[in-house]
């Protein structure tokens, strides 16, 4: 397949709601008519592609997720670095709303950032990302991954958007985004404590992934990060499955919650 019927591909399959078995992927792609090999660079390709065709639907980008920038993310699923994805209006979920739309979905407790300026470039400080920061929200993410029992290759998943599917933005966590790494998050369900993290588990200070985000975006020669937008800072804990009749929640040491459920 070329770089553009691939990402049509992965486009149908979430359509109709089917999985993909990684097991069918060549070991290359066709690109301008020559064979090439997975590599990262490829697989954005791809996931420009698949934006495109969402975007053609009339689907907004609210902003970015960002992936495996915890330790525990990048064991939990073999991926060895921090990959990036769109996350779209329709994504968004109010707290507490039933996840049903999805076909294997998994949840991951976040710190999410809302900027109330642009930001873009390489080798941002902190107190320059904290000074283009809006709010600091509580997240449940929603990921659903288009490969059968989420087996992938970090190149498979950075093409599929770092499996992005939706995303609960709870209260602000009434934090300096200076201070975010300091707070505590547990996830736990009606049955007990399921795993517990610190902000700092995601690229040692969240705002560290948005510097990489934006150097990432720099490097690709794509716009930088708009007023408004939303950016996800990875998983602060594995993510943990959401079985038919569950009810999850995040509990944030500032005080604040967020939950999902699954019919």
């Amino acid at each position: 397949m070329t770089v553009r019927e691939f990402a049509g591909w992965l486009h149908d399959a979430h359509e109709r709601g089917a999985l993909l078995d990684a097991g069918r992927v060549a070991g290359g792609l066709v690109t301008d008519a020559d064979r090439v090999a997975w590599d990262l660079d490829l697989a954005y390709r791809v996931q420009d592609e698949l934006h495109g065709l969402r975007a053609a639907t009339g689907r907004q980008i609210l902003g970015y997720k960002l992936g495996y920038t915890s330790a525990a993310m990048r064991a939990q699923m073999g991926v060895p670095a921090p990959n990036y994805g769109p996350l779209y209006t329709d994504m968004v979920l109010a707290d507490g709303e039933p996840a049903d739309r999805f076909v294997q979905p998994r949840v991951e407790p976040e710190i999410a950032v809302v900027l109330k300026r642009d930001l873009a470039g390489s080798g941002l400080q902190l107190h320059e990302i904290a000074q283009a920061v809006g709010s600091v929200r509580a997240c449940f993410e929603i990921v659903d991954s288009v490969w059968r029992d989420y087996r992938f290759t970090a190149e498979l998943n950075t093409a599929d958007g770092s499996s992005a599917a939706g995303v609960v933005l709870g209260p602000d966590l009434g934090i300096d985004p200076l201070e975010c790494h300091r707070l505590s998050v547990t996830v736990r369900s009606v049955n007990g404590i399921l795993a517990t993290a610190s902000g700092a588990a995601a690229s040692g200070h969240p705002l560290l992934g948005v510097a990489w985000l934006c150097s990432t975006l720099e490097r690709r020669g794509l716009p930088g990060l708009s007023a408004g937008q939303v950016v996800i800072t990875g998983g602060l804990t594995s993510a943990v499955e959401l079985p038919r009749g569950a009810q999850m929640f995040a509990d944030f040491s500032s005080g604040v919650s967020v939950s999902l459920r699954r019919s």
